[in-house]
């Protein structure tokens, strides 16, 4: 989080954070009438969260996102009908003065007023902790970006002014979630990032409030009778928390489940078939890759032909990523290319004029030419040092994405063995994953090639961030300065239209030199049952990004 941007060890970072306790399926939270007499909505994740203090962990985004509101976010940008804290914004010509419209007479769940006052608190509250001992950067709610915050000023109650020290969308893009002052103002910044449970119920604005939380198993909320929309028209919701996707699979069938998401395709396969469920997928800003370890001193892999880009290309002719998006995706999944995927519109290009195509032939013909050839004839290629290739691949499902099918690890292997380099695959859990792919002054490093994912925001800095220099998601290790520079005008824009051309040429540029491979861009896979509520959708039908629908969703 070097970055004002969250980084989507997000969205769920809930979704396959680590290990969830075993949900218990005879718990009361579980049980659920078939018949919806009680108009309860149920639904389910691959979650983990640990607390419901936004400041002190990234795991908590559901079930907190039905209660806070971001002040725009990416809802709010993408679909005009879900603005957040803020009913309107804009931004003046010089891109420095931003001005926030807060909904009029607008509540929080006790009743008290909320206004453009709490959001200044709340940013204020991170700001003034920045360069302190206990500053708030550990948890979903963080200091990132609010060093290029000039001032927060409140003009009443339904306006607030925010001036930047220079251009940037950090204003609407960031995913802070708002919280009432009259709580918040009594939390220490040491118990803020550290014991503060923040113990429902909780206090926001959202359209469904916290009441209930037990960890590893589910979180139990109720309708806000103060929702600027009206309160909900359902009795409440239950959102059960599994560490796979085979509960909230059986879930669905047997009805004791509204909705769920994070299915697997088979899943999906099977659940389409049931006249009951309607399934549905949608992209996402995921992307799933595979890195090379390009550290050149501590932390390196086993071989410096991962630091040559000569190397990296030619591997990338190896890769077949329509068939990974075919095969091992089972279609659900578009074809990868470069850092910016198919679901940001506004950046993505596709690099067709520059784009690899897969050639076996072509992979290997560039492997001899950069002087990685079979000169013993044992089928094994050798590096300029002349010791024989091995390398070795780590991979696993981090924090906060969609799982890589194995299919598609074993496709990379069988490929680069296919040209005469060995790999042997290693599987790690989240824990082990995130220690071996943390920066090599961390201890992280030592290995050579990682099948991962990551899940961030559509902003333009956080496509970018992959290539950024200690940046923590750069897994890569990879440093270049020209990068480094383009990302940084990068951030230093409100404007789309000069974004785009820098987030071009950035990408173009990693993606010539190579240090990830993008295999695929994986599609949410969700389903929900018919029976008992309507004001679904089907490609959107359940927000990444917010709480849509359950603002104006409806028992039938």
């Amino acid at each position: 989080m070097e970055d004002f941007y969250f980084n989507r060890r997000f969205v769920l970072k809930g979704l396959l954070a680590g290990t969830a306790a075993p949900f218990i399926a005879s718990s009361h939270a579980f049980a659920a009438s078939v018949s919806c007499g009680d108009q309860i909505v149920r639904v389910a994740g691959m979650a983990a969260p640990d607390t419901m203090n936004p400041f002190a962990t990234w795991s908590s985004f559901w079930p907190t996102t039905f209660t806070y509101d971001f002040l725009v976010g990416v809802d709010a940008q993408r679909h005009p009908d879900r603005p957040g804290f803020a009913k309107e914004w804009s931004v003046d010509e010089k891109e420095l003065m931003w001005t926030f419209k807060i909904w009029p007479g607008m509540k929080w769940s006790d009743g008290k007023p909320a206004t453009a006052k709490d959001v200044a608190f709340t940013y204020e509250y991170l700001k003034k902790s920045i360069g302190m001992p206990d500053e708030l950067n550990v948890g979903w709610n963080n200091t990132s970006g609010l060093g290029q915050v000039e001032s927060i000023e409140v003009l009443d109650e339904t306006t607030l002014r925010i001036i930047t020290k220079s251009p940037t969308r950090w204003p609407v893009d960031n995913t802070i979630m708002i919280v009432p002052e009259h709580i918040w103002s009594s939390v220490s910044y040491a118990d803020a990032r550290g014991t503060f449970r923040n113990e429902p119920p909780l206090v926001g604005t959202g359209p469904m409030i916290v009441s209930e939380f037990q960890q590893g198993q589910f979180a139990r909320l109720t309708p806000n009778a103060h929702f600027r929309k009206g309160q909900p028209n359902i009795a409440g919701l239950i959102f059960s928390f599994f560490p796979n996707a085979d509960s909230i699979a059986q879930g669905l069938k047997s009805g004791n489940l509204d909705y769920g998401m994070n299915l697997t395709a088979a899943q999906w396969s099977d659940l389409s078939k049931d006249e009951a469920i309607v399934v549905g997928q949608g992209r996402t800003e995921a992307r799933n890759y595979l890195a090379f370890n390009t550290a050149p001193g501590k932390g390196a892999g086993s071989t410096k032909a991962l630091q040559d880009k000569a190397f990296r290309d030619a591997i990338g002719y190896a890769i077949d990523q329509k068939v990974i998006a075919e095969r091992a995706f089972r279609g659900h999944a578009d074809p990868g290319v470069s850092l910016v995927m198919p679901s940001v519109s506004d950046y993505y290009s596709g690099l067709d004029d520059i784009k690899r195509h897969f050639d076996l032939e072509e992979a290997a013909r560039r492997l001899d030419a950069a002087g990685y050839k079979d000169s013993d004839g044992d089928g094994v290629r050798e590096d300029k040092d002349g010791n024989s290739l091995q390398l070795e691949l780590i991979t696993g499902t981090g924090s906060g994405t969609i799982e890589t099918p194995v299919t598609a690890v074993q496709l990379v292997a069988g490929w680069l063995g296919q040209i005469g380099i060995p790999v042997s695959v290693i599987q790690l859990d989240s824990g082990a994953l995130e220690a071996r792919t943390a920066s090599p002054d961390q201890g992280g490093g030592a290995w050579d090639l990682l099948v991962y994912g990551s899940w961030l925001t559509p902003s333009a800095t956080d496509l970018l961030v992959l290539g950024k220099r200690d940046h923590t998601s750069n897994n890569a290790y990879w440093q270049n300065s020209e990068f480094d520079r383009l990302a940084s005008e990068v951030e230093g824009t409100a404007d789309i239209k000069k974004s785009q051309a820098l987030v071009d040429k950035a990408e173009r540029l990693i993606y010539q030199e190579a240090p990830y491979i993008i295999l695929a861009y994986p599609f949410m896979l969700d389903a929900r049952r018919k029976d008992c509520f309507q004001g679904w959708g089907t490609e959107d039908m359940f927000s990444m990004w917010s709480y849509f629908p359950f603002d104006r969703l409806k028992a039938m």
